[in-house]
């Protein structure tokens, strides 16, 4: 983008209210619609000047006017915490504080006006001189304003950047703490569950051990156990409020108050292979993005060092007040002179300037290898979520497909033993037991898939898609 381009995109940026939307728009567009391929700003916008033409007349901004619903989903409180969140808007405020620099390193120099007033007058010829008026602008070297605005255009594209990282931060930390809250549900209701079951066969007990028909030990036991369960239910109740809390922190809402219930986390199989998450991964995430702008941006800053061996241009003009001569039939009598000059300033330090080229070049090589670093950071980082991903995934497998439904069946056989005699209590127990830590695991896995999930979209800077439940293949695992 030329640099008259850049000065037209920020003018048309400049409205506070439309600035605010396009922080919304490229906070939500993503939400609206899976895989990073629908309409709008998906992991980051790519051209304002078409943005601009697509924005709505208003979107009703006003906290007041976008409350949380009685019963929000995902999608709510992703949209809420792009609105309401401070660090976000911080982020959008520091693009919008780089945007408007660049006018300013384009822009000449202010122009040196000069006056001097004569104490003594100077007699001429043409008559007496009074006072002096100079105004002079300086015109720095060819495309030294045109490098200055590369460099802070640079630095707002790396700010743009930092916001679409910020952005995708506060979504992964809104779905992780969303997830964590709909786990914590499920564990309860789970372990509700089983301990309506061990109240059940402590009636049947107690009537049991009332007709003498079993000892008092197994009634004891019986107890024993769903005393710990009531425990650990009294535990993830408590559990409730930090996790809730942590939720309405991401949120911007007052901590008093537990968010209502999530419902429960049921992710199709994923529809992407290693392979296409590492090509996105270098293609979009946001932090690579920015640190790319700044290499740009140091490259454009030794284009512009190397022009302070120039020089700058000033030209000026000036007049002089003069009065009427002595004798008034003199030619040009009181004719005020009018000088046009044109100056150089004298770039002779050259060891400065070769300092200074040296300097923007070490930038340069610095941010370069920054780049490098992070980029194999975040791939090193980008495998080991994968992998906790495909483990949650085949996790998930083995206990709905597997174990549960064993399980379950064991517990079946071992409560229709008790009940006809041919079995004991303590087969009931260890059968309720291994079900109920099957099932938590089982929800524990389902959790952890959806938070994976959502690194791996901070990762790749992209709404994920998924695979319908029917009807498709389950995804190439890739390499």
């Amino acid at each position: 983008m030329k640099g008259r381009e850049r000065t037209r995109w920020l003018t048309r940026t400049a409205t506070a209210r439309g600035a605010w939307v396009l922080l919304v728009l490229a906070a939500l567009a993503g939400c609206a619609g899976g895989g990073g391929h629908g309409p709008g700003l998906v992991g980051g916008w790519n051209d304002l000047d078409e943005l601009q033409t697509t924005l709505p007349g208003d979107l009703g901004l006003s906290e007041d006017e976008k409350p949380l619903p009685d019963r929000p989903t995902l999608q709510d409180y992703l949209t809420y915490a792009a609105l309401h969140n401070p660090g976000l808007r911080a982020a959008f405020e520091q693009w919008k504080a780089a945007l408007w620099k660049i006018p300013q390193v384009r822009s000449l120099p202010d122009p040196r006006f000069t006056y001097a007033y004569f104490v003594e007058r100077v007699e001429t010829r043409v008559g007496p001189q009074r006072q002096r008026f100079a105004l002079a602008q300086t015109f720095p070297w060819l495309s030294k304003l045109e490098l200055r605005g590369d460099v802070a255009a640079r630095e707002a594209e790396a700010k743009k950047a930092l916001y679409e990282a910020a952005k995708w931060k506060l979504f992964e930390r809104v779905k992780k703490a969303y997830f964590e809250y709909a786990y914590l549900r499920q564990a309860v209701a789970v372990t509700e569950e089983n301990i309506r079951l061990l109240k059940h066969l402590e009636r049947v007990l107690q009537t049991r051990y009332a007709g003498s028909l079993t000892p008092y030990g197994p009634l004891v036991r019986l107890q024993m156990e769903l005393g710990r369960l009531e425990d650990r239910l009294k535990t993830l109740e408590d559990l409730r409020g930090p996790i809730s809390r942590e939720l309405n922190a991401a949120l911007n809402r007052p901590q008093d108050g537990d968010l209502p219930w999530p419902d429960p986390v049921r992710l199709d199989p994923l529809a992407f292979s290693d392979t296409e998450a590492r090509g996105w991964l270098l293609e979009a995430n946001p932090e690579l993005k920015a640190l790319s702008r700044l290499v740009d941006k140091e490259k454009a800053g030794e284009a512009l060092a190397r022009k302070n061996y120039y020089p700058d241009v000033t030209v000026g003009v000036e007049t002089v007040d003069t009065g009427e001569a002595l004798n008034p039939s003199t030619p040009d009598s009181g004719k005020n002179p009018v000088a046009v000059n044109l100056s150089l300033n004298l770039p002779i330090w050259w060891d400065k300037y070769d300092a200074g080229v040296r300097e923007a070049r070490l930038r340069w090589q610095a941010a370069g290898k920054n780049l490098e670093e992070k980029r194999n950071d975040l791939a090193a980082q980008l495998a080991m979520v994968l992998y906790r991903l495909r483990d949650a995934e085949r996790r998930i497998d083995l206990y709905k497909n597997g174990l549960i439904p064993k399980a379950q069946q064991a517990l079946q056989v071992s409560l229709q033993d008790f009940e006809t005699g041919l079995g004991g209590y303590l087969d009931v127990i260890d059968a309720q037991r291994m079900l109920l830590e099957f099932e938590l695991a089982y929800e524990r896995a389902e959790a952890d898939k959806a938070q994976r999930l959502a690194e791996v979209e901070r990762l790749v800077g992209r709404f994920l898609e998924e695979v319908p439940a029917e009807g498709r293949e389950k995804a190439n695992r890739g390499n």
